[in-house]
């Protein structure tokens, strides 16, 4: 009985650590927080308005999913895969009394169910856009995906904004599921 239970509990405590686990593949890009600025923009260039669905794929510190909620009346998901980034961000979303219109997820973008999203934000380099496509792909048709800095290669954007922000320009491109080729 006791070899029973030990081995029980030995792996009773392997499987949230593996439930957790993602592969280097699976991180896309390391964490640099868009400008305030840039932010809005973004989701005023995705047309998000109150009641929408908003996906941000590498969250971050959840600038973009809180802005979503506070200032467009949006309901947010923010996916991150780095723990910690997602824990403090929970604990702000908590502090700003935003838990019935924001969450934010512990997983990989590549996983992410995108199916219920009117309008999905993201910062990764162009080769990390490549990899989520298929997630992307399986939008409903007029779902919006808004993409700061990095086109996604072979989809034609709807709209490409250039912000100038100091001495840097940025490019916002705008996709609409059904009219990317």
């Amino acid at each position: 009985m006791r070899v029973y239970s030990l081995a029980l509990l030995a792996v009773s405590a392997a499987i949230p650590a593996f439930g957790q686990q993602f592969s280097p593949a699976e991180n896309l890009a390391p964490y640099i927080p868009s400008p305030q600025g840039i932010v809005e923009r973004m989701l005023e260039i995705g047309r998000v308005k109150p009641g929408d669905m908003v996906y941000d794929l590498g969250s971050g510190d959840g600038r973009v999913i809180i802005m979503a909620a506070q200032k467009f009346g949006a309901r947010a998901v923010g996916i991150e895969i780095q723990p910690d980034l997602c824990y403090k961000t929970e604990q702000k979303i908590k502090a700003l009394g935003l838990e019935d219109r924001v969450r934010m997820v512990h997983g990989s973008a590549l996983r992410a169910d995108l199916r219920d999203a009117d309008v999905v934000t993201m910062y990764f380099t162009t080769l990390s856009n490549e990899k989520l496509k298929p997630a992307l792909e399986k939008m409903r048709p007029g779902a919006r995906v808004v993409s700061n800095q990095f086109p996604i290669k072979g989809w034609r954007p709807s709209e490409a904004v250039i912000i100038k922000t100091g001495n840097v320009e940025r490019t916002i491109y705008l996709y609409e599921i059904g009219r990317t080729k």
